[in-house]
């Protein structure tokens, strides 16, 4: 172990073949592109051949950390799982917080790929540079949380950190998710699914190792000024250490681009009833924090009386409340904590399960589906207790959750009868809760992120929507979609969290004061850029191009109805302005190709000739 932040290894395994082996973590890569995102980017692109189906055993699984996991740079619990999406087939890179990685990492792995397929159920128990495959067949069938309490029993770990899947991926469901630490998920784009497929259960770690750092005495007094200057003493920061991300409930319902029925409105009159004021006053226990964390954003929530008593979760966070809430009709937050609950321990993307149930609901009102559809359900707006059933209807795949569990996209396909038009996705991916009717330049962010629609990879809403520019003006969003696009590479390479407000500046330093290596603003520009080239080079080469990179027909022809957005589209004239402007600043092609001057711009000369495009 170098004293740089990583561990130097790399865990192989091949579950096919049931051999475990260790690599030497490749340094120059790792220069390259950090850790995370980036690492994961880089194996991926090298080991997966082209076209290869992402539910087969050939796919590609990996798990990674950050060169700071683990240490006293806050907020950089995270890990993610790299592989090739079943639900989009793009690259994925899917993240969850908790305790997980520092585990992965004191256990003496920067990451874990996993290849091949396992003859029956198996779980990867790891610990101090040992790792093994045990049998998973009593937990197979399991919830997550219950999947978790066995696993730490056999190991005999108590503190055993444990990631796994429940119902939702071993029925292969392509909105499933990968559970750690019961309510943290590696949520889109169907990690769970692939998960099942290779008959892998879960991935537990519990290691004594440590990290070493460049200089300890220096990195420590660093650590100390990081954690009160650049987080607590952080106005950006304030509303998350108070309230968490429900507060964007009601920002978003100002501005009216909450979604709201399925998409129809950009304002929810049951908004009192889920936002965070809610949450406080009715199911909030106490705040809940990751591994190192100042922030403490998360909420441990529990019902107290009604329909849903005893019901808890952690949060909900926004993107639960605003897609299982008003996108459901749903006004009171106890049934989006029973929701939530649900999807934590059946394995589901609470994101894309708010979207296919908020479908499922307005084509029930419709008439396009009936009782004998949804198993006797009546399942119209604001009915909690039918909601309520839809997370275990997806999971396992009964009445018209057969076709939900394999997302909007795909169900509404089957369904026929107008329902494809009333889907709102890219690269088959559900929009997150915020309406590009109300802040334009998610439209753009959502059609280039390169996992499909997903708002983590730039959020112009901060900028327009929510600050003080316009939000229906396409002027300038291309720019905010690549400067966001640029630091968010880096950002899910290191992994800091969703909520951490970091600038290239403070990566520099932190990378640093990690790895003994000098860095510099422009140092993390050139990662970003290189990360964020490979991952769209990744895409092209799986047959991605330009009309993928789409504009849902709804956002186009269907104004929403009421509120400061009544009336408000998005333009298609002004979506492919957009569009164009950005494919320039990165320097692509027409297409929305890296042309091999990017690429090579970017420092990824060698993988020109692995691209059939530039031949």
């Amino acid at each position: 172990m170098m004293a740089d932040g990583y561990t130097g290894k790399i865990l192989r395994v091949d579950l096919t073949s049931e051999k475990i082996t260790t690599d030497n973590l490749n340094r120059e890569w790792a220069k390259q592109f950090l850790g995370g995102k980036g690492l994961g980017a880089r194996y991926l692109f090298e080991e997966l051949k082209p076209g290869v189906d992402a539910m087969s055993p050939d796919n590609i699984l990996s798990i990674w950390t950050g060169p700071a996991a683990g240490t006293m740079v806050p907020l950089t619990s995270r890990f993610v799982v790299v592989t090739k999406s079943p639900l989009t087939g793009t690259f994925l890179d899917s993240y969850a917080g908790g305790f997980l990685a520092p585990e992965i990492k004191y256990s003496g792995f920067d990451g874990i790929i996993i290849k091949g397929k396992a003859k029956k159920p198996v779980y990867l128990w790891i610990t101090d540079s040992k790792a093994e495959l045990r049998d998973a067949k009593n937990l197979w069938g399991k919830d997550t949380y219950k999947t978790e309490e066995l696993v730490r029993k056999e190991v005999g770990h108590k503190y055993a950190r444990v990631a796994s899947i429940g119902p939702a991926g071993e029925k292969l469901g392509l909105i499933s998710s990968v559970t750690a630490d019961l309510t943290r998920n590696a949520g889109r784009g169907g990690t769970g699914a692939v998960f099942g497929s290779k008959n892998l259960k879960a991935v537990a770690a519990k290691g004594t190792m440590g990290v070493e750092v460049d200089n300890m005495d220096e990195f420590v007094k660093m650590a100390k000024e990081m954690i009160l200057k650049d987080v607590v003493e952080n106005p950006d920061h304030a509303g998350m250490i108070t309230d968490g991300t429900p507060i964007i409930v009601d920002m978003s319902q100002n501005a009216a681009l909450l979604p709201t029925k399925n998409w129809s409105s950009g304002e929810w009159e049951g908004s009192a009833g889920i936002n965070s004021d809610a949450l406080k006053s009715r199911v909030l226990v106490r705040k809940k924090a990751c591994f190192d964390c100042a922030i403490a954003c998360g909420s441990w929530s529990k019902v107290k009386k009604g329909l849903f008593k005893g019901a808890t979760t952690e949060g909900p966070e926004y993107e639960t409340l605003g897609m299982c809430g008003s996108n459901c009709g749903i006004k009171n937050i106890e049934a989006v904590v029973k929701f939530a609950e649900d999807c934590d321990r059946l394995g589901l993307d609470t994101i894309s399960s708010g979207n296919v149930t908020g479908l499922a609901i307005d084509l029930y009102e419709r008439g396009v589906l009936t009782k004998k559809d949804t198993g006797g359900l009546e399942l119209k707006w604001g009915n909690e207790e039918a909601y309520g059933k839809m997370p275990a209807m997806i999971a396992n795949r009964q009445h018209i959750g057969a076709v939900l569990a394999d997302g909007a996209k795909r169900a509404a396909k089957k369904i026929g009868k107008g329902a494809e038009k009333l889907v709102v996705e890219s690269k088959g991916l559900e929009y997150p809760a915020y309406d590009p009717r109300g802040t334009i330049g998610m439209a753009l962010a959502y059609a280039t992120s390169d996992r499909g629609a997903c708002h983590m990879r730039a959020w112009p809403v901060a900028a327009d929507a929510y600050g003080s520019g316009d939000p229906w003006s396409p002027e300038g969003k291309a720019a905010i979609c690549v400067e966001d696009q640029t630091r968010t590479s880096v950002k899910w390479s290191f992994i800091f969290c969703d909520f951490y407000s970091v600038n290239f500046a403070n990566m520099a330093k932190y990378y640093t004061a990690v790895t003994g290596a000098k860095s510099s603003e422009e140092h993390m520009r050139e990662i970003g850029k290189r990360i964020w080239n490979l991952t769209r080079a990744f895409n092209v080469r799986e047959g991605f191009a330009r009309n993928d990179d789409n504009l849902p027909e709804r956002m186009e022809k269907d104004p929403l109805s009421s509120g400061k957005t009544k009336g408000k589209s998005v333009p298609r004239v002004d979506f492919e302005r957009m569009l164009e402007e950005y494919y320039k600043l990165w320097g692509w092609d027409a297409q929305g190709r890296p042309t091999k001057k990017a690429l090579e711009e970017a420092g990824l000369k060698d993988i020109v000739p692995k691209l059939s495009y530039l031949k």
